[in-house]
């Protein structure tokens, strides 16, 4: 198949193009370098040194022998974007493009807006042109388990059979997200899903948890190939960030009693997940939903974990919880969708961990320690 990796250049979408090529389809990857402009916003840097798109992709070439194409440029710019969807005639569009932390989203009515912006508007840009260029390509679509919320009660794979007064429909799983972030994408499913439904375009809705990790088969070939490590307050997720603390002999940051449970999944799931979404597609005018996740944990949990796990004395720290969460809730996801397709997913308790001591551990000289506290409140974002 052609696939057209939106945000080729990110966390994800760089390994998820050499996961897809290196299994034998076409690849051309679009980015407009926006994740590297956030480093310098915010003065922080990967971990783990990057490579420029064509150095990664000359790279990449020079060790597998592959070909990926690339495009520079914005999704709100919508002439560039239609044009870029006719020159590459793609079966597949995977849709990583948007700006994806959400304490980024809560810094500021500046960044709350601009992150509203530019996810909701690049993705209906993206929805215009499949719809009027080739209404046939299969849309696979990034979201997040964060969508959901925390409701009391189980979350199924993004619809919900509905009884009330004694009829009965089928809806869209009840939304409740946490942030400007998380509500750009139940803008951007809700935005699918009506296009799906009234235009009959296909899509896949992937709802992933908190991805840890940074190796692939892939980026493991050669150092050229590596892709981020995030870990700072604002974009570096929880476990990368207690790795690091314990690398560097500081506790173990923990936000409120650390009982809030999060959906995990490991980075090589999630590249083999838009395999899967890829060569098995949603039929014209289905609006299909996958969890993403392998398993969930708490906070706390992963905290006890990395102790455990690294080989040294570490402590944990609880801090005052910068966001505005219940601090204790329920938490069951249904999560077979993916499994059925053939994903074998891997687990935390795996040996990861210990790699990624290592990775840290080779790249220690890098971290910037003011940079692991939290500096963005929900609350403060009021303030601006």
């Amino acid at each position: 198949m052609r696939v057209l990796v939106l945000g080729g250049d990110g966390y994800l979408g760089w390994p998820t193009a050499l996961h897809l090529s290196d299994k034998g389809h076409e690849v051309a990857v679009l980015d407009n370098f926006a994740r590297r402009g956030y480093d310098a916003e915010l003065g922080v840097e990967s971990l783990v040194p990057i490579e420029s798109l064509a150095d990664r992709i000359a790279a990449w070439h020079e060790v597998s022998g592959r070909v990926i194409s690339s495009y520079e440029g914005d999704l709100l710019d919508a002439e560039f974007l239609f044009e870029a969807v006719r020159d590459f005639a793609p079966d597949t569009i995977v849709h990583y493009a948007e700006q994806r932390s959400a304490p980024y989203s809560m810094i500021d009515r500046e960044h709350a807006v601009y992150t509203q912006h530019n996810n909701v508007i690049g993705n209906l840009n993206l929805l215009y042109a499949i719809a009027e260029i080739d209404p046939s390509i299969h849309l696979v679509k990034l979201g997040t388990m964060g969508e959901y919320g925390t409701p009391n009660v189980d979350i199924e794979e993004g619809w919900l059979d509905l009884e009330h007064n004694g009829r009965r429909d089928r809806v869209l799983f009840p939304k409740r997200p946490g942030s400007f972030y998380h509500l750009t994408k139940v803008h951007d499913s809700h935005n699918i899903e009506f296009t799906c439904r009234a235009w009959g375009l296909r899509a896949t809705d992937l709802n992933q948890g908190v991805v840890y990790g940074q190796r692939t088969p892939q980026t493991a070939l050669d150092p050229r190939l590596s892709t981020r490590f995030d870990y700072d307050a604002v974009f570096g997720t929880v476990l990368n960030r207690f790795v690091i603390q314990a690398v560097l002999g500081q506790p173990l940051t923990v936000y409120g009693k650390g009982a809030q449970t999060r959906g995990l999944i490991d980075i090589r799931d999630t590249v083999e997940c838009i395999r899967l979404a890829v060569e098995n597609p949603a039929e014209a005018g289905e609006f299909r939903v996958f969890n993403q996740m392998t398993e969930s944990m708490s906070v706390a949990a992963i905290a006890d974990l990395v102790a455990d796990r690294f080989p040294g004395p570490v402590q944990i720290e609880q801090l005052e919880n910068p966001r505005s969460e219940a601090p204790e809730h329920y938490y069951n996801v249904k999560h077979t969708g993916l499994v059925g397709l053939g994903l074998e997913p891997h687990l935390l308790s795996d040996t990861l961990i210990e790699s990624m001591f290592d990775i840290v551990g080779a790249n220690k000289h890098r971290v910037n320690p003011d940079k692991l506290r939290p500096t963005v409140r929900w609350r403060g974002a009021l303030k601006s």
